[in-house]
């Protein structure tokens, strides 16, 4: 009997512990941690339940379940390009970049089927309404007032979505082939006519150069002539000067010599015979000079006989 009980208990402990073991592993698989930064949809029985946010939640086995996980950071898809028709019939391809975050997770999982799909469907429409109501030049000098435009209206569009538009940029924008050969040519003659400009702007620039530097010679050699014949004229009024003071200087020593009359009369004559010397045709010589001069004259003769 004793063999037929310790069997019978041991099977039993068995099957609590396998239960339990199940009971652990259903409670662990429904232990669930949501990370920073996401959102879980969840539903019970079917119907719509809660959304958990960052932290530890236990689902209730059979009855909940995780509907969807939604990432809340921004997100950036990239449409692939599509052809649109200007207001002047020009067909062209433009693909759009469209920043987006998700700010309500339950009306973005039952808001509309297929978000990313009825976004990119709903940025070509809205690109082709816009781009209608534009001519080529001004669709490609106005990629910010398009942006705008597009961003809000996508905005509007995606908010019963649970889906806010941050920014929509238009990545390329391409007309026909003839149309970017024909803007290629008008960018090279824009180009070589700047460069036309620079050009002449700078030989005008090393001309007026060139001119300032002759001017600026000019000048300087006009100056050191005017620096030269000043030197030369104080010099000549200092010599003159100096020949003045000379002058008078004799007078003044002559003067206090107190000489007599006949050497005043010889200093006389000496001034006659300088002049001359001179270019004069006639010269009045007074009397009493006349007679020193043959005063002069005889003792001339007298030395002249002495030596022979």
């Amino acid at each position: 009997m004793f063999i037929p009980l310790v069997a019978s208990l041991t099977g039993g402990a068995i099957a609590v512990a396998a239960i339990v073991l199940i009971v652990i592993i259903i409670l662990a698989s429904n232990i669930v941690i949501v990370k920073q930064s996401q959102a879980y949809v969840m539903e019970r029985l079917g119907a719509f339940h809660a959304v958990w946010g960052v932290g530890f939640h236990v689902k209730v086995p059979f009855f909940e379940r995780i509907a969807k996980r939604v990432s809340l950071k921004e997100q950036i898809v990239d449409f692939p390009p599509q052809p649109v028709i200007t207001k002047d019939n020009v067909t062209m391809q433009i693909d759009t970049v469209v920043y987006f975050e998700i700010t309500d997770p339950k009306l973005y999982t039952y808001g509309v089927e297929q978000p990313m799909s009825a976004i990119e469907n709903l940025t070509a429409t809205t690109l082709r309404n816009i781009i209608g109501e534009l001519e080529l030049d001004q669709t490609l000098t106005s990629r910010d007032i398009i942006n705008t435009k597009m961003r809000t209206i996508l905005d509007v569009a995606t908010d019963p979505w649970g889906i806010r538009v941050n920014r929509v940029e238009l990545k390329n924008i391409m007309p026909p082939r003839e149309i970017q050969d024909a803007m290629e040519k008008q960018m090279k003659a824009e180009r070589e006519r700047r460069e036309s400009i620079l050009r002449a702007e700078g030989e005008k620039k090393s001309a007026i150069l060139v001119a300032e530097g002759e001017k600026e010679s000019a000048i300087l050699r006009a100056e050191a002539k005017k620096e030269q014949q000043i030197l030369e004229a104080e010099g000549e009024a200092q010599a003159i000067l100096k020949v003045n003071q000379a002058l008078a200087d004799s007078l003044k020593l002559l003067n206090e010599s107190a000489p007599g009359e006949q050497v005043i009369k010889l200093k006389a004559l000496e001034a006659f015979t300088t002049i001359a010397d001179g270019k004069a045709t006639k010269i009045i010589i007074p009397s009493e000079i006349q007679g020193i001069a043959g005063l002069a004259t005889s003792v001339k003769e007298l030395l002249s006989d002495g030596t022979k």
